[in-house]
């Protein structure tokens, strides 16, 4: 959820590091299938070194599912569903992006196919 927020919500202000750190945390979930907590690590990991982070263009459209949708989903299944669609919502947006977002991973941290 936190990506989804960071990444929906972007602006030209936002630190690149930021919005890295929102793609790269919905690639991996959407993509590669991680959990919140593996998503989390992952983050963790990437951030233990510094190093200048890409900018990526920001779409004027960021997704059709705001936060506010999520959270008038009841709690539960329907919540967790609402989330994963607000997800892929927000990684659609920025389809533009995505090839990079792999590649920047790929170099990171080479993951499995």
């Amino acid at each position: 959820m936190v990506d989804a927020f960071a990444a929906q919500t972007a602006d030209a202000q936002t630190k690149p590091i930021k919005l890295t750190f929102a793609l790269i945390g919905l690639y991996l979930h959407i993509e590669k299938g991680f959990t919140g907590k593996m998503v989390q690590r992952a983050h963790m990991n990437l951030a233990k070194k510094k190093r200048p982070w890409p900018v990526f263009r920001l779409p004027a459209e960021r997704g059709s599912i705001t936060a506010s949708a999520v959270l008038a989903a009841p709690e539960g299944e329907a919540r967790h569903q609402a989330i994963d669609a607000w997800c892929v919502s927000v990684w659609n947006a920025f389809r533009e992006s995505q090839q990079q977002v792999a590649d920047l991973l790929e170099n990171l941290v080479p993951m499995p196919h």
